[in-house]
């Protein structure tokens, strides 16, 4: 049997290694999943493409069936408690950016 003195140093360098990896840590399903919720849309009424890894951020682009394109995205690590992935962050290409009511 292993020492502990010698698995757990281990195991904490490599949460610490992975803890940044977005594409480890964000799944397709994952991204589908957010996607889903943060547009109101169900699974297959979009499509999901152009995906970057950035860090902690997953980058991506949306289109739905009906023709509409977002920019969209999402964070992802590890942490003691297993993965984590954020809910999704999507704007409509082409629109206005949004206000802020509470800077009038």
């Amino acid at each position: 049997m292993h020492s502990p003195r010698l698995w757990v140093p281990t195991l904490a360098a490599l949460l610490l290694l992975t803890a940044g990896c977005a594409s480890m840590a964000v799944t397709d399903e994952a991204i589908v999943d957010r996607t889903a919720f943060a547009l109101g849309l169900e699974r297959n009424a979009f499509t999901v493409s152009n995906r970057v890894d950035e860090g902690t951020t997953t980058r991506y682009v949306v289109r739905t069936k009906s023709g509409q394109e977002y920019g969209c995205f999402v964070g992802g690590s590890f942490n003691v408690l297993g993965r984590s992935v954020s809910e999704a962050v999507c704007s409509r290409k082409g629109a206005p950016p949004a206000r802020n009511p509470l800077l009038r």
